[in-house]
Protein backbone atom coordinates (compact mmCIF):
# COMPACT_ATOMS: atom_id res chain seq x y z
CA UNK A 1 0.00 0.00 0.00
CA UNK A 2 1.45 3.37 -1.06
CA UNK A 3 2.36 5.65 1.81
CA UNK A 4 0.41 8.89 1.88
CA UNK A 5 2.26 12.13 1.16
CA UNK A 6 2.62 14.22 4.31
CA UNK A 7 1.87 17.88 3.64
CA UNK A 8 1.38 21.03 5.71
CA UNK A 9 -1.56 23.31 4.96
CA UNK A 10 -2.48 26.78 6.13
CA UNK A 11 -5.61 28.80 5.42
CA UNK A 12 -8.44 30.57 7.18
CA UNK A 13 -11.06 28.34 8.79
CA UNK A 14 -13.96 29.70 6.75
CA UNK A 15 -17.27 27.91 6.17
CA UNK A 16 -15.93 27.03 2.69
CA UNK A 17 -12.75 25.48 4.13
CA UNK A 18 -14.10 23.99 7.35
CA UNK A 19 -14.49 20.54 5.78
CA UNK A 20 -10.75 20.52 5.02
CA UNK A 21 -10.04 20.92 8.73
CA UNK A 22 -12.67 18.50 10.06
CA UNK A 23 -11.91 15.76 7.53
CA UNK A 24 -15.14 15.77 5.50
CA UNK A 25 -13.13 16.90 2.47
CA UNK A 26 -9.87 14.92 2.58
CA UNK A 27 -7.05 15.53 0.12
CA UNK A 28 -6.61 12.28 -1.81
CA UNK A 29 -3.26 10.60 -1.26
CA UNK A 30 -2.23 12.97 1.53
CA UNK A 31 -1.82 13.08 5.27
CA UNK A 32 -2.55 16.72 6.09
CA UNK A 33 -1.26 18.79 8.98
CA UNK A 34 -3.65 21.76 8.78
CA UNK A 35 -3.10 25.05 10.62
CA UNK A 36 -5.71 27.82 10.71
CA UNK A 37 -4.14 31.27 10.35
CA UNK A 38 -5.27 34.81 9.68
CA UNK A 39 -4.55 35.70 6.04
CA UNK A 40 -1.91 38.32 6.85
CA UNK A 41 0.10 35.81 8.86
CA UNK A 42 -0.29 33.08 6.24
CA UNK A 43 0.89 35.45 3.49
CA UNK A 44 3.83 36.75 5.51
CA UNK A 45 5.02 33.23 6.28
CA UNK A 46 4.43 32.02 2.72
CA UNK A 47 6.06 34.84 0.76
CA UNK A 48 8.88 35.55 3.21
CA UNK A 49 9.79 32.03 4.30
CA UNK A 50 7.84 29.50 2.19
CA UNK A 51 6.77 27.64 5.31
CA UNK A 52 3.73 25.68 4.10
CA UNK A 53 3.24 23.13 1.34
CA UNK A 54 -0.33 24.29 0.63
CA UNK A 55 -1.38 27.76 1.70
CA UNK A 56 -3.86 30.54 1.21
CA UNK A 57 -2.07 33.20 -0.83
CA UNK A 58 -2.68 36.78 -1.89
CA UNK A 59 -3.63 37.06 -5.54
CA UNK A 60 -1.60 40.25 -5.83
CA UNK A 61 1.62 38.83 -4.37
CA UNK A 62 1.23 35.64 -6.40
CA UNK A 63 0.74 37.64 -9.60
CA UNK A 64 3.74 39.83 -8.82
CA UNK A 65 6.08 36.90 -8.16
CA UNK A 66 4.71 35.02 -11.18
CA UNK A 67 5.44 38.03 -13.40
CA UNK A 68 9.02 38.09 -12.06
CA UNK A 69 9.42 34.34 -12.52
CA UNK A 70 10.34 33.66 -8.89
CA UNK A 71 7.06 32.39 -7.42
CA UNK A 72 7.54 29.51 -4.98
CA UNK A 73 3.90 28.51 -5.45
CA UNK A 74 1.60 27.42 -8.24
CA UNK A 75 -2.09 28.04 -7.62
CA UNK A 76 -5.32 26.17 -8.02
CA UNK A 77 -8.48 28.17 -8.92
CA UNK A 78 -10.12 27.87 -5.50
CA UNK A 79 -10.82 31.44 -4.42
CA UNK A 80 -11.05 31.40 -0.65
CA UNK A 81 -11.71 35.12 -0.23
CA UNK A 82 -13.79 37.46 -2.37
CA UNK A 83 -14.95 40.88 -1.16
CA UNK A 84 -16.45 43.93 -2.80
CA UNK A 85 -14.15 46.81 -1.90
CA UNK A 86 -16.14 50.04 -2.10
CA UNK A 87 -16.55 49.48 1.66
CA UNK A 88 -12.77 49.63 2.19
CA UNK A 89 -12.21 53.38 1.74
CA UNK A 90 -12.14 55.34 5.01
CA UNK A 91 -11.74 59.10 5.18
CA UNK A 92 -11.63 62.06 7.49
CA UNK A 93 -15.10 63.57 7.26
CA UNK A 94 -13.74 67.05 8.07
CA UNK A 95 -11.55 67.34 4.95
CA UNK A 96 -14.20 67.93 2.29
CA UNK A 97 -13.90 64.40 0.91
CA UNK A 98 -17.40 63.68 -0.35
CA UNK A 99 -16.70 61.97 -3.67
CA UNK A 100 -13.89 59.74 -4.95
CA UNK A 101 -12.57 62.67 -7.01
CA UNK A 102 -11.97 64.55 -3.74
CA UNK A 103 -9.19 62.06 -2.92
CA UNK A 104 -6.88 63.79 -5.42
CA UNK A 105 -3.97 65.41 -3.60
CA UNK A 106 -4.87 63.76 -0.29
CA UNK A 107 -2.61 61.63 1.93
CA UNK A 108 -3.98 58.11 2.19
CA UNK A 109 -2.64 55.26 4.32
CA UNK A 110 -2.10 51.68 3.16
CA UNK A 111 -0.84 48.72 5.24
CA UNK A 112 0.95 47.49 2.12
CA UNK A 113 0.80 48.96 -1.37
CA UNK A 114 0.69 45.50 -2.95
CA UNK A 115 -2.22 43.93 -1.05
CA UNK A 116 -4.99 42.65 -3.29
CA UNK A 117 -7.73 44.77 -1.72
CA UNK A 118 -5.80 47.96 -2.48
CA UNK A 119 -5.07 46.95 -6.08
CA UNK A 120 -8.83 46.54 -6.58
CA UNK A 121 -9.63 49.84 -4.85
CA UNK A 122 -7.08 51.82 -6.86
CA UNK A 123 -8.27 50.13 -10.07
CA UNK A 124 -11.90 50.96 -9.31
CA UNK A 125 -11.00 54.56 -8.46
CA UNK A 126 -9.20 54.86 -11.81
CA UNK A 127 -11.76 53.04 -14.00
CA UNK A 128 -14.93 54.35 -12.40
CA UNK A 129 -13.95 57.85 -11.24
CA UNK A 130 -10.81 58.87 -13.13
CA UNK A 131 -8.65 59.04 -9.99
CA UNK A 132 -5.16 57.72 -10.80
CA UNK A 133 -2.78 56.23 -8.19
CA UNK A 134 -0.37 59.08 -8.94
CA UNK A 135 -3.08 61.59 -7.93
CA UNK A 136 -2.77 60.48 -4.28
CA UNK A 137 0.04 60.71 -1.72
CA UNK A 138 0.41 57.24 -0.19
CA UNK A 139 1.85 56.42 3.24
CA UNK A 140 2.49 52.86 4.41
CA UNK A 141 2.60 51.18 7.81
CA UNK A 142 0.80 48.91 10.24
CA UNK A 143 -2.90 49.46 10.75
CA UNK A 144 -2.77 48.61 14.47
CA UNK A 145 0.85 47.59 15.03
CA UNK A 146 3.88 49.75 14.10
CA UNK A 147 6.53 48.65 11.63
CA UNK A 148 4.64 46.80 8.90
CA UNK A 149 6.22 46.75 5.44
CA UNK A 150 5.71 44.93 2.14
CA UNK A 151 5.67 41.13 2.33
CA UNK A 152 7.46 40.89 -1.02
CA UNK A 153 9.70 43.53 -2.63
CA UNK A 154 8.04 46.08 -4.93
CA UNK A 155 9.50 48.49 -7.48
CA UNK A 156 7.06 51.30 -8.30
CA UNK A 157 7.08 54.00 -10.95
CA UNK A 158 8.74 57.21 -9.64
CA UNK A 159 5.43 58.99 -10.31
CA UNK A 160 3.94 57.12 -7.33
CA UNK A 161 4.52 58.82 -3.99
CA UNK A 162 4.82 56.15 -1.27
CA UNK A 163 6.41 56.94 2.12
CA UNK A 164 6.86 54.67 5.15
CA UNK A 165 5.35 56.13 8.32
CA UNK A 166 7.52 56.37 11.47
CA UNK A 167 8.09 53.09 13.28
CA UNK A 168 6.28 54.29 16.40
CA UNK A 169 3.02 55.15 14.60
CA UNK A 170 0.02 53.26 13.22
CA UNK A 171 -2.36 54.20 10.44
CA UNK A 172 -5.40 53.95 12.69
CA UNK A 173 -3.92 56.39 15.21
CA UNK A 174 -2.82 58.76 12.45
CA UNK A 175 -6.29 58.72 10.88
CA UNK A 176 -7.92 59.41 14.24
CA UNK A 177 -5.48 62.24 14.95
CA UNK A 178 -6.00 63.78 11.50
CA UNK A 179 -2.39 63.22 10.44
CA UNK A 180 -3.61 61.50 7.27
CA UNK A 181 -6.73 62.17 5.23
CA UNK A 182 -7.84 58.59 4.71
CA UNK A 183 -7.02 54.91 4.64
CA UNK A 184 -7.75 52.03 2.25
CA UNK A 185 -7.43 48.36 3.05
CA UNK A 186 -9.02 45.01 3.71
CA UNK A 187 -9.56 45.62 7.43
CA UNK A 188 -11.48 48.46 9.03
CA UNK A 189 -9.19 50.57 11.25
CA UNK A 190 -10.00 50.34 14.95
CA UNK A 191 -10.61 54.08 15.16
CA UNK A 192 -13.56 53.65 12.76
CA UNK A 193 -14.89 50.60 14.63
CA UNK A 194 -14.97 52.44 17.93
CA UNK A 195 -16.68 55.49 16.39
CA UNK A 196 -13.85 58.03 16.52
CA UNK A 197 -14.99 61.55 15.58
CA UNK A 198 -14.57 62.66 11.96
CA UNK A 199 -13.76 59.16 10.65
CA UNK A 200 -16.17 57.51 8.22
CA UNK A 201 -16.53 55.56 5.00
CA UNK A 202 -16.32 57.37 1.68
CA UNK A 203 -19.34 55.35 0.52
CA UNK A 204 -21.89 55.51 3.33
CA UNK A 205 -24.29 53.24 1.44
CA UNK A 206 -21.54 50.92 0.28
CA UNK A 207 -23.81 47.90 -0.23
CA UNK A 208 -25.80 49.67 -2.91
CA UNK A 209 -22.59 50.96 -4.51
CA UNK A 210 -21.20 47.41 -4.58
CA UNK A 211 -24.42 45.93 -6.00
CA UNK A 212 -24.45 48.57 -8.73
CA UNK A 213 -20.80 47.81 -9.51
CA UNK A 214 -21.58 44.11 -9.89
CA UNK A 215 -24.62 44.72 -12.10
CA UNK A 216 -22.50 46.79 -14.49
CA UNK A 217 -19.24 44.82 -14.45
CA UNK A 218 -20.22 41.28 -13.33
CA UNK A 219 -17.09 41.40 -11.17
CA UNK A 220 -17.04 39.91 -7.66
CA UNK A 221 -13.43 40.75 -6.72
CA UNK A 222 -11.14 37.82 -5.92
CA UNK A 223 -8.75 38.35 -3.01
CA UNK A 224 -7.11 35.03 -2.14
CA UNK A 225 -6.46 31.72 -3.83
CA UNK A 226 -4.71 28.50 -2.84
CA UNK A 227 -1.03 27.97 -3.61
CA UNK A 228 0.92 24.70 -3.61
CA UNK A 229 4.68 24.57 -3.29
CA UNK A 230 5.92 24.45 -6.88
CA UNK A 231 8.62 21.87 -6.21
CA UNK A 232 6.04 19.52 -4.69
CA UNK A 233 3.80 19.74 -7.77
CA UNK A 234 6.83 19.00 -9.94
CA UNK A 235 7.65 15.93 -7.82
CA UNK A 236 4.01 14.79 -7.50
CA UNK A 237 2.03 15.88 -10.59
CA UNK A 238 -1.21 14.41 -9.14
CA UNK A 239 -1.14 16.72 -6.13
CA UNK A 240 -2.69 19.85 -7.68
CA UNK A 241 -5.90 18.08 -8.72
CA UNK A 242 -6.16 16.25 -5.38
CA UNK A 243 -5.94 19.55 -3.49
CA UNK A 244 -8.36 21.29 -5.84
CA UNK A 245 -10.96 18.50 -5.57
CA UNK A 246 -10.85 18.77 -1.77
CA UNK A 247 -11.45 22.52 -1.84
CA UNK A 248 -14.28 22.07 -4.36
CA UNK A 249 -15.94 19.56 -2.06
CA UNK A 250 -15.47 21.79 0.98
CA UNK A 251 -17.16 24.70 -0.79
CA UNK A 252 -20.04 22.52 -1.98
CA UNK A 253 -20.68 21.36 1.59
CA UNK A 254 -20.68 24.96 2.86
CA UNK A 255 -23.11 26.15 0.18
CA UNK A 256 -25.46 23.25 0.90
CA UNK A 257 -25.64 24.32 4.54
CA UNK A 258 -26.58 27.88 3.52
CA UNK A 259 -29.83 26.51 2.07
CA UNK A 260 -30.75 24.75 5.32
CA UNK A 261 -33.69 26.54 6.97
CA UNK A 262 -34.34 23.92 9.65
CA UNK A 263 -31.15 24.73 11.53
CA UNK A 264 -29.06 27.77 10.64
CA UNK A 265 -25.39 27.06 9.90
CA UNK A 266 -24.41 30.71 10.42
CA UNK A 267 -25.32 32.92 13.38
CA UNK A 268 -27.62 35.19 11.36
CA UNK A 269 -31.42 35.14 11.70
CA UNK A 270 -32.16 35.63 7.98
CA UNK A 271 -29.21 33.72 6.58
CA UNK A 272 -31.31 31.80 4.01
CA UNK A 273 -32.94 35.05 2.87
CA UNK A 274 -29.55 36.70 2.34
CA UNK A 275 -28.34 33.60 0.47
CA UNK A 276 -31.36 33.72 -1.84
CA UNK A 277 -30.96 37.48 -2.29
CA UNK A 278 -27.35 36.99 -3.40
CA UNK A 279 -28.41 34.27 -5.87
CA UNK A 280 -31.11 36.53 -7.31
CA UNK A 281 -28.56 39.26 -8.03
CA UNK A 282 -25.44 37.25 -8.86
CA UNK A 283 -26.62 33.83 -10.03
CA UNK A 284 -26.89 30.43 -8.37
CA UNK A 285 -23.10 29.97 -8.15
CA UNK A 286 -22.20 33.46 -7.02
CA UNK A 287 -18.84 32.35 -5.56
CA UNK A 288 -17.48 30.34 -8.50
CA UNK A 289 -14.23 28.40 -8.49
CA UNK A 290 -12.40 27.55 -11.73
CA UNK A 291 -10.78 29.74 -14.37
CA UNK A 292 -13.50 29.91 -17.02
CA UNK A 293 -16.10 31.49 -14.72
CA UNK A 294 -13.52 33.96 -13.36
CA UNK A 295 -11.44 34.83 -16.40
CA UNK A 296 -12.90 38.34 -16.76
CA UNK A 297 -12.24 39.04 -13.06
CA UNK A 298 -8.62 37.86 -13.21
CA UNK A 299 -7.94 39.67 -16.49
CA UNK A 300 -9.25 42.92 -15.00
CA UNK A 301 -7.06 42.45 -11.94
CA UNK A 302 -4.04 41.63 -14.11
CA UNK A 303 -4.57 44.90 -15.98
CA UNK A 304 -4.82 46.84 -12.72
CA UNK A 305 -1.70 45.13 -11.40
CA UNK A 306 0.28 46.04 -14.50
CA UNK A 307 -1.04 49.61 -14.69
CA UNK A 308 -0.13 50.16 -11.04
CA UNK A 309 3.45 49.02 -11.63
CA UNK A 310 3.31 45.95 -9.40
CA UNK A 311 3.99 43.58 -12.29
CA UNK A 312 6.24 44.59 -15.17
CA UNK A 313 4.07 42.77 -17.71
CA UNK A 314 0.47 41.63 -17.94
CA UNK A 315 0.16 38.14 -16.54
CA UNK A 316 -2.15 35.79 -18.45
CA UNK A 317 -4.59 34.05 -16.07
CA UNK A 318 -3.35 30.59 -17.06
CA UNK A 319 0.15 31.42 -15.81
CA UNK A 320 -1.06 31.53 -12.22
CA UNK A 321 -2.38 27.98 -12.05
CA UNK A 322 -1.35 24.35 -12.32
CA UNK A 323 -2.48 23.29 -15.80
CA UNK A 324 -4.01 20.04 -14.53
CA UNK A 325 -6.33 21.96 -12.17
CA UNK A 326 -7.78 23.78 -15.20
CA UNK A 327 -8.72 20.56 -16.97
CA UNK A 328 -10.60 18.24 -14.62
CA UNK A 329 -11.94 14.98 -15.99
CA UNK A 330 -15.64 14.69 -16.74
CA UNK A 331 -17.94 11.67 -16.65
Amino acid sequence: MMKKLEISLSCGNYDRTQAIFDGRAPIEGCEVNAVSLEPEEAFHRAFRYGEFDVTEISMSSHMMTTARGDSQYVAIPAFLSRVFRQSGIYVRTDRGINTPQDLRGKTIGVPEYQITANVWIRGILNDEYGVKPSDIKWVRGGIEEPGRGERAPIDLDPAISLVQIPDDKTLSDMLEAGEIDGYIGARAPSCFLRGAPNVGRLFDNYIEAEKDYFRRTRIFPIMHMVGIRRTLVEQHPWLAVSVYKAFLKAKALAVKELDELCHLAVTLPWMVHHHNEAKALMGSDYWPYGLDANRHVIETFSRYHFEQGLSKRKVAPEELFAASALDLSKI
